[in-house]
Formats: structure tokens, sequence, C-alpha cells
């Protein structure tokens, strides 16, 4: 005790203060306590922390929580395990791990690392990506996974990056495009890039890929794959070169197929319309439409989020709000209802923002009927011949199945045995009154034109007689008008066609 009579604390300050540190330090995490060296280990620089070359075959332990940017490349890491970190890096954006030798990646390798947005692991040795292996990485936007040796890739492994722009897997063993990240209902919205040239990629699904936005073809890269030439390929790229679409243009010498047959010979894809296969040359096809249907004209931009106006055939703006047919959605498609036939053309989208400008044409053929009576035309074409059928049907009925014909009238326009001559020839009573020739034959009369002496039909002959040979010469050429046995003509009886007087025969 003390002259007051109190008692001292057994320890001074001092060693109450060293006591309290040493406490301190036991209750730190063991991962802090590691011989993470931002000095020797890796290069630190504010938030950034490279341990690149440093020739490591794990990942050191103990990384900053406040790193921004870490970077792996150019190590001998064999695998990226779940606990290569223990504590989480909410600050992490940038992981850089190419070029080592990774064939392994854990299925909860990034539950820690979720706000990752550029993750870099190509030049590796990975072979295939398992089902949800990016699950936590929901805030990614660059993924390179270039010249590794996948061959396989699971339908969901990338299935919740909805924020997902690029996606770089050129330079691997794949046979396939992954196109559940593009199609329809299954595309990641925010996907522009998908890089999957140099691969083996030997067919491609034409049909779905000629559907696709302009936005995705435009970043849809597949040169330098073994692809089978087809005149279906060609047209693909060529309509995409009009376009001026990226994957087209910035690649057009490395689009090659290779040609059917045993060598197997590899060729441009551009040089199919000439002496490889004859492709027919590429030309854009007019958009079609019918009256009064609701049309719609997507402007199909290369770019996405930009503003969109549209011009009618003649240069007329389409403006809101006004009596016009045609009107601007809100995504910037036209829409035209209802459909007129002065409405064919050449429609104009314009679209731009800060950084690009697009012009976009639409060539439009309206048909002058309705899509329900696209048939008329046939209908029309059918009904006419059916009535030209039963005019030639009336027309022969007329003619051979009338009630009474002139061979059914007795006594008139011709005898029993005779030929008749119809509304050229009249029966006159005769002005001769022989009596033979009265029994044998009837008498016809025909009026023509004289000219003169000599007919064609016969010889006149004033004397009343006629050589044998000129009686043949009638038999033969009037044969057609008296089938019977003719008489030696009379005096009163006169052949010529150019007689002005009845010509009794």
């Amino acid at each position: 005790p003390n002259p007051q009579g109190h008692f001292r604390h057994p320890l001074s300050p001092r060693w109450t203060l060293l006591l309290s540190v040493g406490i301190a330090l036991l209750w730190l995490p063991l991962s802090h306590a590691t011989n993470f060296n931002c000095h020797k280990t890796c290069i630190c620089a504010s938030n950034i922390v490279s341990c690149s070359k440093m020739n490591l075959s794990e990942v050191p332990l103990g990384i900053p929580p406040y790193t921004v940017v870490l970077d792996l490349s150019y190590n001998d890491l064999k695998r990226l395990k779940s606990e290569w970190t223990s504590v989480r890096l909410p600050n992490l954006h940038n992981l850089l791990a190419s070029h080592n030798s990774m064939t392994f990646l854990s299925s909860e390798a990034f539950i820690y690392v979720k706000q990752l947005r550029y993750l870099d692991l190509s030049s590796n040795n990975l072979q295939q990506l398992d089902e949800f292996i990016f699950e936590p990485l929901v805030n990614l936007e660059v993924l390179l996974l270039y010249n590794n040796k996948i061959t396989t890739i699971d339908r969901a492994a990338f299935i919740t990056m909805i924020n997902l722009q690029k996606l770089y897997l050129s330079q691997n063993q794949m046979s396939r495009i992954p196109l559940e990240l593009v199609r329809e209902k299954s595309r990641l919205e925010k996907l522009s890039l998908l890089d999957m040239s140099s691969n083996r990629i030997a067919v491609l699904p034409i049909d779905e890929l000629t559907l696709l936005p302009a936005y995705i073809r435009n970043g849809l890269y597949f040169h330098n794959n073994p692809l089978h030439c087809s005149c279906e390929l060609y047209t693909l790229l060529a309509h995409w070169y009009i376009r001026k679409l990226n994957s087209a243009v910035d690649f057009k010498e490395d689009q090659t197929c290779v040609l059917p047959g045993p060598q197997k010979k590899e060729v441009p894809v551009f040089e199919l319309s000439s002496d490889y296969m004859n492709c027919s040359t590429f030309k854009e096809e007019d958009q079609e439409a019918f009256l009064e249907q609701m049309l719609f004209l997507a402007c199909d931009t290369k770019h996405r989020n930009m503003f969109k106006s549209w011009t009618l055939p003649g240069n007329v703006a389409v403006i809101a709000e006004s009596n016009q047919t045609a009107k601007v959605l809100r995504d910037g498609t036209l829409q035209i209802s209802p459909v007129k036939s002065d409405d064919s053309g050449t429609y104009t989208c314009f679209a731009t923002n800060e950084a690009f400008n697009e012009t976009i044409y639409i060539v439009l053929k309206v048909h002058n009927f309705t899509m329900d009576r696209s048939g008329d035309t046939l209908n029309t074409a059918y009904t006419t011949l059916v009535g030209c059928l039963a005019s030639v049907v009336l027309i022969l009925m007329y003619l051979y199945l009338t009630p009474c014909r002139c061979f059914c009238c007795p006594n008139k326009g011709k005898g029993r045995g005779e030929d008749s001559i119809h509304s050229s020839m009249l029966s006159v009573t005769p002005t001769h009154e022989d009596p033979a020739l009265k029994a044998e034959i009837n008498r016809h009369v025909a009026f023509t034109d004289s000219k003169d002496s000599q007919g064609q039909n016969g010889k006149f002959n004033p004397n009343g007689d006629e050589e044998e040979e000129d009686e043949e010469d009638q038999d033969a050429e009037a044969g057609s008008l008296m089938k019977g046995k003719r008489k030696k003509s009379v005096a009163e009886s006169i052949s010529s066609v150019f007689s002005d007087t009845p010509m009794v025969v």
C-alpha cells in the first residue's frame, strides 16, 4: 500500500497498453496475417494489384479488400479454386487471369467477387464450361475465353449473365454457335458481340441467323471456320456486306469455306458467285404488302438505343399526331394502317445517337388487292375460260342441233341427191318449158357480175353449142352444186359467172 493506505495495481500503464494491443491482434483474421507483400509478392498501385509474371502456382492470400483490378496473368496457375480468396472483394471489377495453365474452374470460384465486370480467362487450357459456372457474375459485361481448348458449353452456362455485352470464344474447338445466347426468347438482351471465329464450325443455321436483329449480326463473327460452301452462305454474307455489318466488312478476306469433294479446297466465300459455284448475284428484295392491311416496317439498325425518324415516298416526313396513315412507334418501327395502293415506294429511316448515324432504305410494293382476296386473279381467269368454252358449246349446238335444217324442209333449197346452195342460191321458176329438163333437175338461179364474155367456170357459146370437154370441165367445177347426171346445155341455159341475167343450171 502507498502512504495513503491504497493498494497499487501490479501492472503499470505501459504494460496495460501492450497487453491490449496483443489481445486485439489475436482477433484479426488469419488471412490478414499472411505473407502478402505489395513490395515483394505483387506490385500495388493504389487500388490496382498486379501479380503478373511472378511464377505463381497459387493465388496469393490476403488480397486487400479495396482492390479494383487484380492481374494474375502470365503465371502457372492450374486451378481456380473456391478458396482462392477467403474474404469478399466487393470492389473488384477486373480480374485478369490469362496465359496460365488452368484446366479447372470451381463452381464456387466467383462467389466472393460478384461485382466483377471484366473477366479474362483467355489463353488457358479450359476444355468445357459447366452449368451455372458463372452464375454469381450477374454484373459481368465482358468475358474473354478465347485461345482455350473448349469443346462443349452447357446451354445454361451463361444464363444468369444478364448484363453480358461481349463474349469472346474464338480459337477453341467448338462445332456449334451457342444460339441460345442470341435466339429470340432466350437471348441475352445486352449481348452485342459474340466471337466464334477460328473454331471447328462446319454448318451454320442460316435460317436462324437471317432472323437476328442487325445489332447482333453486326457483332457475330464466325470467320476462319471450315464452313461448307453453299449459295445460301454466299447470300447470307453478301447481304451482311451490303448492309456494311462489321462481321462481314472487317473480315471479308477471312470469310472462307470448303468446297465439296475429296480435295477439300478452301476458297473465299465472296468468290462463290464466279466459277466455283455460280451463285446468283445477291440483290435486296423489295417488301410486299396488300391493300387494307396493317403493316410494320422495322428500322433494323446496327447499334442499340438510337433515335429513329422516317420519311415516306416523295421525301415526306412522318409527323406525330397528324392525319397521316403512317406513324412511328416507340421502338422506332413505322406503322402503316390501312395500306393503300399509293403507299408503294421507298421509305427512309434515319437513326442517330451521339456517336453514330445510319440511314436505312426500304422499298415497298403494294399489291392492288387485299390479302384475303388474293385468288381473285385466278378466279377471273378461270371464269373467263369457262365462259369461252360454254360459248363454243352453244355455237356448236346451234349449228348442229337446230330443230329444222334445210334438208328437212321439202321442196326447198335442193332436190333429192343434190347439195344445197344456201344463201347464195335462189329457187325460181324456169323461163323455158322443156319437160325433160323439168322432170330431171331443179332449176336454181344465181346472180353474178358480168365483165367479159368468157368466165372461169365455162365458155359462152352464142350459137348455143358447147364442146364435150367444156361439159366435163363444168361437171368438175360444179360438182358441189349438182351430183346428178348433167344434160347438155341448150340455148336457153347459159353458164357464166359474169352474166347479169339469171344463170340456170
